[in-house]
């Protein structure tokens, strides 16, 4: 397969217009440790609250955050949450927001209550009412001026109210004129309204509503897509299908279903927007849109594992194309960190919304056992820190006095081995705790000849929210054994 990641460069710079729905998505963050008195129902304490541009404007927050220049048009109310919204996006880097203010409309916000990463109640504050006629045409003229020499257009449609009939219509056709593609994001069940559009990117739920019938098996979802494209006259459906991925239908082909690639989700919230936004800059930039559509999927992984509403860097996103043409393999020698390092390099890859694994051992003469434990704990992050016992802390543990075989530098390069480590901590001390304490991990793996209990650190790691699991056991394999039948063999 040609490789998709040297595509991510070209979208620097590549102008894209986006039309919509746009929203203030508010995520009030608090804790949940008992029930009311008053009716059995969770009390709530709110603590830190944060507000971000959602909706349409996530879309150009997606757009800019890959490197493009977003030129975003809607209509929002001269209330509050429009007058926070207006704020966030006047200035942000990489959009240009034309927000049509009108006295007559509520600006869409959303107020979601997370305790312990669950979401536990969203507050919606809402108007679902068309524009008037004067309103659309004002959002139709606001489009038509930024068309000449756009990369592509979006219509992100939440069904508030903003891409009526009439603008949905004016704005393809006029885009079509400007040879300017155009990519949807439907929240309508009639697909029809779309009509000549280049791609529609419905979800699965969406998908079913517009057919009228759940859609189970692979074959019939493709099946169904390809009828629903025909009927509306677009010239592609990207379905976003979860877990199970994406299926892209195009009339006169066949379908190709592309297989999801997030380890962890801990969030969906604005993953269509990340969708929507990464396919129509790799259409901006010349990408084929089956292999635009690989390119969104691999950004659709990485967002649904950041929390709220995320954005996608060129960095993450170019990393995870890497990632997927190796099958996952990281490549290179892992790097070797001191403590304090490692500290400031954890912190850096969790800026970046990622999740930090870690796991432990001596790795002296490297066995299947070392190797599947590596891979198990490499499925469960993005990031894997290896904690080796040094020379020193070997001979303590009892394993002989000849002991380690390899120096601790030997052992740490052959860690890099396998493209599954990312950076490896020499540790002198008994037990890998000082490192456990100070990294941090999301989660902490051990084989499974350990009990849950057993494991260093997981007193610690569960006390802060973290998770520990135990990897699958390859039978008979030690470094301990194998050393001791090549003594028995030479003897």
């Amino acid at each position: 397969m040609t490789s998709l990641a040297p595509w991510v460069a070209a979208f620097a710079g590549q102008r894209i217009v986006c039309v919509g729905d746009v929203m203030l998505d508010t995520f009030t963050e608090g804790h949940v440790g008992r029930i009311s008195p008053e009716r059995p129902i969770p009390v709530f304490e709110a603590g830190r609250e944060r507000s971000v541009p959602g909706g349409a404007a996530n879309v150009a927050r997606g757009v800019a955050a890959l490197g493009g220049c977003c030129e975003l048009v809607s209509v929002i109310g001269t209330d509050e949450a429009g007058v926070i919204l207006g704020a966030f996006l006047d200035g942000a880097p990489g959009i240009e927001a034309d927000l049509i203010r009108s006295p007559d409309r509520c600006t869409s916000h959303k107020t979601r209550f997370v305790a312990f990463g669950q979401h536990m109640l969203r507050v919606d504050r809402e108007m679902l009412r068309p524009l008037s006629p004067p309103e659309e045409a004002a959002v139709v003229d606001a489009v038509r001026r930024r068309l000449p020499g756009a990369g592509a257009l979006i219509l992100s449609d939440y069904a508030k109210g903003v891409l009526t009939g009439r603008v949905i219509a004016d704005l393809v056709a006029a885009a079509r004129k400007e040879g300017v593609p155009v990519a949807v994001d439907p929240k309508a069940q009639g697909f029809q309204r779309y009509a000549g559009a280049d791609v529609l990117t419905p979800n699965l739920p969406e998908l079913e509503r517009a057919f009228g019938a759940p859609l189970g098996q692979e074959a019939a979802l493709a099946a169904a897509a390809l009828q629903l494209a025909q009927r509306a006259g677009v010239g592609a459906l990207l379905v976003t299908r979860g877990s199970d991925g994406m299926t892209l239908a195009r009339p006169g082909r066949a379908p190709c279903h592309i297989r999801a690639e997030a380890r962890e989700v801990f969030d969906v919230v604005g993953a269509g927007d990340t969708v929507i936004a990464t396919l129509a800059l790799a259409l901006a930039a010349g990408v084929g849109m089956t292999d635009a559509a690989r390119i969104a999927n691999a950004a659709a992984a990485i967002v649904v594992g950041k929390r709220g509403t995320s954005t996608v860097s060129p960095e993450e996103l170019a990393d995870r194309l890497e990632a997927a043409e190796r099958d996952g393999k990281r490549l290179g020698a892992p790097q070797l960190l001191s403590l304090e390092e490692a500290v400031r390099y954890v912190a850096r890859r969790r800026a970046e919304g990622r999740r930090i694994g870690f796991t432990n051992g001596v790795f002296d003469i490297v066995h299947p056992g070392h190797i599947a434990l590596l891979e198990f704990t490499c499925s469960t992050c993005d990031v894997l820190i290896v904690g080796l016992n040094g020379d020193a802390s070997v001979r303590r543990l009892g394993k002989g006095p000849d002991r380690p075989i390899n120096p601790e530098l030997d052992r740490a390069a052959v860690l890099g081995a396998f493209g599954t480590v990312d950076a490896v901590v020499i540790f002198d001390e008994d037990t890998p705790v000082r490192l456990i304490r100070s990294l941090r991990p999301d989660v902490l793996v051990k084989g499974a000849d350990y009990s849950m209990d057993a494991v260093v650190g997981s007193d610690i790691v569960l006390g802060y929210g973290g998770e520990v699991r135990l990897a699958p056991l390859v039978d008979g394999k030690s470094s301990t054994s194998i050393i001791r039948r090549a003594r028995e063999g030479a003897a």
